[in-house]
């Protein structure tokens, strides 16, 4: 804001030449401010209506008074130049940088279908489409999968299991049968569908919420038989859906994914604070595997890759007291909406969520290295000793927000982490060293007994 007020007052004051200042601005910055200056003096007889705007762009999401008064400074050193200019300093802070991210660019991919779709309204549509036309469809002009379609999706593509190797398979097999005969199909959500004609139909911003195993499966098996997208003659099976609002999107999206055992924490993965999330980790070195195996498709190393589950389990183990909880209801502790408005909706700083996360990874690669520990045992003691650690530091048990961001996590050698993850283990064993153990409620007042020695 000052370096503004400065170069405004130097290089926009008529009185002065830019010549004046050829050994403190480079030739770039001069020759601009030339072509403006050149450019009124020009039409200043037409009477042009000036307007200077400042886009003061921040991280931040709160605006200190100092710069607020620097903004309002820069506004009378132009209008002291130009009395009659409308000048503006406009702030874009973190919500509207997250907003300008998030911001639909609107994008229309036609779809040619395989007969006459049905459309009880003209509005959503239920159509044969010949997997040709469908590859074409989620492929963009260098041939790569559209990954924009997908984002909605709540995992991305789980490489050869079961379910998609019998996808691969019927897609090779030559029978009478025809794929959609095989395949659900796929669900594609619009913000608008219409009928080019009756076997074509142009989409607006298409989202493909549910299919997106398929369709990699389509993808993959016409990238290396290119021949065959001449001769194929199956057709696939989708449903075109317009929702009406954001709440209708919202509910198709979780219905549709959840026919299959899917974890509540994953169908979580549509909320804004997730991306959120998972933007602020990508910044900073961490991978948010907002969408299951996203990141580890993209070849990110497994130290870089943060769970979902894994994340809320740090969570829970922390702010909650309930390492138990987090070993014993890994795939459903998200389920309950009091427990998730407490982690997500009432805590929504992405430092926390950051701190949290680091500390987990840092706590989970030391438990791992213990090697005289089986996998069960690893697993067992893991929260616990995330738990101990961090209140062992900052000596207190009750632990808030607040306190992580504050944490120096540097602090937080691997000689404690080991020390705190040996005692944690002993006491374990002294109780049965079992799953049953680290599942209850009761374990959680030995480590903090351990914690008052």
């Amino acid at each position: 804001m000052m370096k503004w007020k400065t170069i405004s007052g130097n290089l926009l004051d008529l009185s002065k030449t830019t010549t004046d200042f050829m050994t403190r601005y480079n030739a770039d910055v001069l020759e601009a401010f030339t072509t403006f200056r050149d450019t009124y003096t020009r039409l200043i007889t037409s009477r042009v209506k000036l307007k200077f705007k400042f886009y003061y762009a921040t991280l931040a999401s709160e605006l200190h008074p100092n710069v607020i008064q620097q903004a309002e400074e820069l506004k009378d050193t132009i209008k002291g130049l130009f009395p009659n200019a409308v000048v503006e300093v406009i702030f874009v802070d973190s919500d509207a940088l997250f907003d300008m991210y998030n911001a639909v660019i609107e994008n229309r991919v036609n779809l040619k279908f395989a007969d006459i779709p049905i459309s009880p309204n003209q509005k959503n549509y239920i159509a044969l489409v010949d997997l040709k036309s469908y590859f074409n469809f989620i492929v963009n002009d260098e041939g790569d999968v559209r990954k924009s379609f997908f984002d909605s999706n709540v995992r991305d593509y789980q490489g050869k299991n079961n379910v998609n190797s019998s996808i691969s398979e019927t897609l090779h097999r030559a029978d009478d049968n025809d794929f959609w005969w095989l395949n659900n199909g796929v669900t594609v959500l619009a913000s608008e569908a219409t009928l080019v004609n009756n076997r074509e139909l142009q989409i607006v911003n298409p989202e493909i919420v549910n299919g997106l195993q398929t369709s990699m499966e389509i993808y993959n098996y016409f990238s290396e038989n290119r021949e065959a997208l001449e001769s194929e003659k199956r057709s696939i099976l989708l449903r075109i859906i317009v929702p009406d609002n954001e709440e209708s999107r919202d509910q198709i999206i979780f219905a549709t994914n959840n026919q299959t055992n899917i974890p509540k924490a994953t169908l979580r993965v549509t909320d804004p604070i997730h991306l959120q999330i998972e933007m602020y980790f990508k910044s900073r070195g961490l991978f948010y595997d907002r969408r299951k195996n996203y990141y580890k498709n993209q070849g990110r190393k497994p130290a870089e890759i943060v769970g979902v589950s894994f994340l809320a389990q740090c969570l829970i183990t922390i702010f909650l007291k309930k390492p138990d909880y987090a070993r014993a209801r890994p795939s459903t502790l998200l389920n309950d909406e009091k427990t998730y408005n407490e982690l997500y909706e009432k805590n929504n700083d992405l430092e926390v969520f950051y701190r949290v996360a680091l500390l987990g990874k840092k706590i989970q690669r030391n438990v791992r290295s213990g090697s005289d520990y089986s996998s069960a045992e690893k697993s067992d003691i893991l929260y616990y000793v995330l738990y101990a650690v961090i209140a062992d530091v900052l000596g207190k048990k009750n632990i808030t927000p607040a306190d992580i961001k504050n944490l120096d996590i540097d602090s937080i050698t691997d000689t404690l982490i080991e020390d705190i993850r040996n005692r944690v283990y002993e006491i374990y064993k002294q109780h049965g060293g079992n799953g049953r153990v680290a599942k209850s409620a009761e374990f959680i007042q030995y480590i903090d007994n351990m914690l008052d020695e």
